[in-house]
């Protein structure tokens, strides 16, 4: 999963990084990675900034503030908005952080080429089928142990399911 810490909808970096984001987001689907974005603006900013940008993936509003007081990120640079300094994080299963962005300047966003990086490391790291040339794994799949396969140990028809519900962690 790859979250996304914005300014919001007033923030021409975030629109851009979420531009570039909307380009690479038909490969997040393909490989079964989730994307999520919260901002600190309210609801009807928060669905017009997923608009503009044409994005097709949660956008989740924090006008409260709860995730910028909970990590201690205010952008105190900024204090018209009140926003909260711009991170990306990829997680790996399990949501365990596998790297963090720091976005206050553009440069320290990924690019689509650093997320795909990251979740190629994180893929890999979690997949036993990841490499098919593996000792034993041609053997493992010869005796019909689907166990270390895709989608490991759950029919297809399940896995088709969950990725419908945007609740489920596939």
């Amino acid at each position: 999963m790859v979250l996304v810490l914005a300014r919001g909808m007033f923030c021409p970096k975030d629109h851009r990084q979420h531009l570039n984001l909307v380009r690479m987001w038909p490969e997040f689907r393909l490989a079964y990675t989730k994307l999520v974005t919260v901002s600190t603006d309210g609801p009807v900013e928060t669905y017009e900034f997923r608009e503009q940008v044409g994005a097709s993936w949660p956008f989740l509003s924090d006008p409260e503030r709860v995730i910028q007081k909970d990590l201690d990120i205010a952008e105190y640079t900024d204090p018209t908005h009140d926003p909260m300094i711009p991170h990306t994080f990829v997680l790996a299963p399990g949501l365990r952080i596998h790297a963090i962005y720091h976005g206050y300047w553009f440069w320290g966003r990924p690019s689509n080429e650093d997320l795909r990086r990251d979740l190629r490391e994180v893929t890999q790291s979690c997949r036993p089928d990841w490499d098919l040339s593996v000792d034993g794994l041609r053997e493992r799949w010869d005796a019909d142990d689907r166990s270390d396969f895709f989608p490991y140990g759950r029919s297809f028809a399940d896995l088709i399911k969950e990725q419908q519900d945007p609740a489920s962690e596939y």
